[in-house]
């Protein structure tokens, strides 16, 4: 009787598992095989302005654990020493995640990322080991092939390839693109694998967009290298410089100094800052070229304009003198004036202006507020209203101390002088290419700072500092072209106080009488002048006139008298 009611249940547990549980059971076992792959999307290149690629992506592999799989965790590790370790990783950093654990809510963790971006070759290899728990799937990694070539400016991702620093975070929504997916059945254990034919569903990824920079490559490395090679003359420890294309605020080269290789960057981020829109700095005697236009534009001068420059002028508590002072009191043109970088000329000149007129052309001329360039970390500066002026200020602003720029900031004010007065936002990128579509960036912000005669007037008084005997630009002269250009020598700005040492300058244009490019020099050193970086404007201005076929215009260069 036992025996026939021990059948009996069998029996009937028997019909419930065929007719009744058999649908669930062969659910749950679906449920289990069913998996899903994440198919990464490529992240957009960044180009230059030629469609040459400054940062893209290659297919790459990475190597991932699920501890809980792992069945052997030291032999685990043995087996994939050889082949991690070629690219740095050691047996003891790989056992701590083949263990199995836990997370912080107690779960076992089922994760465990063992390598990313690595060569196709090194994840092929980990696949053939046929390793329980782990496994082998499609990455993605970053290159950057010109290394320190503009790097500041691309910037560069983390591990996740999300942007960090430069372009690559600030446009890093439009290079991210879309992930795909594909479902299919697979194996358990050590046959955790794609059963064959057996997709379900495939969801391809969808490219980011790419960015086309306005960049030229060429120009870009000349710069670099002309900036590092006279900052090392000089012992600067800090650099920028900037050329520009007036016509259309294009930046063809924004370099730093000291530079970094993207593709290896450091960990010590003051080195990932672009100096050209994050340094913040007086501009010094590069200023004064804002002052000459205000009143030229305003009335208040002429360019046939005499001022009487004495041995000094005092402001408030404190005299101004000049490197080159005056036994006594000497007329001197406004071109003179700007030869030799008189502070009580420009002072006396500001005063005819009024405090009120100067802030405006400061603004006008896009001092105080950020250019918009496309880069994080761009710094506004500080231009002060004349409410806020102390008694030295109508002393120390007009010379462009207490006031604090960027090489930038600086760089377009001097593109809208050689643009007939045009201020045009300067701008990094040219559009983006998506599926071969390009589509341009919006246009940049335009405004008329000063009209095109008096914009032509005072380019011809910014050739007296190339072109006077003596003049604080001597060495900016290019043979065959006019140039026009002003040294500054100014401070730095630091958390809100001057630093020691001073910031040398020199930005000038060319052709003078028909200008083409800007080009902005900056450096910072304990013993350095804006002179200094005349020659370094020189260098880079050939270059870029050079590689864009610009022709001298043929006309003589104006004669300048210094005195009436």
């Amino acid at each position: 009787m036992i025996a026939l009611a021990l059948f009996t249940v069998i029996a009937g547990r028997l019909v419930v598992l065929q007719f009744t549980d058999a649908p669930a059971y062969a659910a749950n076992g679906l449920k289990q095989r069913i998996k899903s792959e994440v198919i990464p999307a490529p992240r957009g290149d960044i180009l230059d302005r030629d469609g040459k690629q400054l940062a893209h992506s290659v297919e790459a592999r990475y190597i991932y654990a699920d501890p809980t799989q792992v069945q052997d965790v030291e032999k685990t590790a043995n087996a994939l020493a050889p082949v991690l370790g070629q690219i740095g990783i050691p047996k003891s950093e790989l056992i701590p995640k083949l263990t199995p654990h836990k997370n912080n809510s107690g779960r076992p963790v089922m994760f465990e990322y063992l390598a990313r971006g690595v060569d196709i070759e090194i994840g092929d290899a980990v696949a053939a080991l046929n390793l329980g728990g782990v496994f082998a799937r499609r990455d993605e990694r970053r290159e950057v092939p010109g290394h320190d070539l503009a790097a500041s400016v691309i910037g560069f991702t983390g591990g996740d390839l999300k942007g960090r620093t430069g372009l690559e975070l600030k446009y890093n929504q439009v290079l991210t693109g879309v992930d795909g997916e594909r479902v299919f059945e697979s194996g358990q254990g050590k046959l955790d694998r794609e059963i064959p034919g057996s997709l379900r569903s495939a969801t391809p990824p969808r490219p980011g967009a790419s960015l086309e920079l306005t960049i030229d490559r060429f120009v870009q490395f000349e710069v670099q290298q002309i900036l590092a090679e006279r900052l090392r003359a000089v012992k600067a420890s800090i650099g920028a410089a900037v050329v520009m294309d007036i016509k259309t605020g294009e930046v063809l080269a924004q370099a730093s100094f000291p530079g970094f290789d993207a593709a290896d960057p450091p960990a010590d981020g003051q080195l990932w800052l672009d100096t050209s829109s994050g340094l913040l700095v007086d501009p010094g005697s590069t200023h004064k070229a804002i002052v000459m236009g205000a009143a030229l534009q305003e009335g208040k001068v002429v360019p046939s304009t005499t001022v009487i420059v004495g041995p000094k002028i005092v402001k408030g508590d404190r005299e101004f003198v000049d490197s080159h002072p005056m036994k006594t009191d000497t007329a001197m043109t406004l071109a003179g004036i700007m030869a030799y970088s008189s502070n009580v000329g420009t002072i006396r000149v500001a005063d005819q202006l009024g405090p009120d007129k100067l802030y405006e052309y400061q603004r006008k001329f896009g001092l105080g507020e950020p250019t918009g360039v496309g880069l994080p970390g761009e710094v506004a500066g500080v231009v002060r209203a004349p409410k806020d002026w102390s008694g030295t200020s109508r002393g120390t602003i007009p010379i462009g101390n207490g006031v604090s720029t960027t090489p930038l900031q600086m760089a377009a004010a001097y593109a809208a002088i050689a643009n007939n007065g045009t201020w045009i936002q300067p701008h990094l990128v040219k559009g983006t290419v998506a599926n071969g579509v390009v589509t341009a960036a919006a246009p940049p912000l335009t405004r008329q700072v000063l009209d095109p005669q008096h914009a032509a007037e005072l380019r011809e008084l910014l050739e007296a500092p190339v072109v006077v005997k003596g003049g604080t630009g001597n060495q900016a002269a290019i043979e065959g072209y006019r140039v026009a250009g002003k040294t500054g020598t100014g401070g730095r700005v630091v958390d809100g106080k001057y630093t020691d040492g001073y910031v040398a300058s020199f930005i000038g244009m060319a052709p003078a009488d028909a200008p083409r490019f800007v080009v902005a020099v900056y450096s910072y050193g304990l013993d350095i002048t804006g002179a200094s970086m005349a020659p370094a404007f020189r260098d880079m201005m050939r270059y870029t006139l050079t590689r864009y076929k610009v022709p001298p215009t043929g006309a003589p260069a104006p004669e300048i008298k210094v005195y009436p």
